[in-house]
């Protein structure tokens, strides 16, 4: 299955290996997650280091570590639909970040919708049995 089957897809196909991934990429990363601080929608889970968090609170904008690509991913540096951080929490064990955002631009998720346009979040879709997907 390939990446816009997985991304796009009406086929269920979780990555349950996700967390050994992470564990193996060789970076001391926990959990980060973008919520919209208007509405509350999550938009976005992500993974950050200590250089995330820094350049997160330095620039304003949510920035995560890219375990795929192993490197600093700043949202929206690119597309130029980031997340402006309007409020960094962190939780009670202190091993997982809330950054609370304002989306500034078209969407968060780098999938398209029908139109083309960025999807406002990456939770677009919601499981519908045991198999399928429904889109939103």
């Amino acid at each position: 299955m390939n990446n816009h089957d997985i991304e796009e897809g009406q086929s269920l196909n979780i990555d349950f290996t996700k967390l050994k991934k992470v564990a193996d990429c060789g970076e001391e990363l926990v959990p980060a997650v973008a919520q919209d601080s208007k509405s509350g929608e999550v938009l976005i889970v992500g993974y950050a280091n200590e250089l995330a968090l820094e350049t997160t609170l330095r620039e304003k904008m949510a920035t995560f570590w890219s375990t795929s690509r192993n490197e600093l991913w700043i949202k929206g540096k690119t597309s130029g639909d980031y997340l402006a951080i309007e409020e960094v929490r962190v939780n009670c064990e202190q091993n997982s970040l809330l950054y609370r955002v304002k989306p500034m631009g078209k969407g968060a998720c780098h999938t398209k919708d029908n139109n083309g346009q960025a999807r406002k979040g990456c939770y677009y879709r919601t499981i519908v049995g045991k198999s399928g997907l429904e889109f939103n």
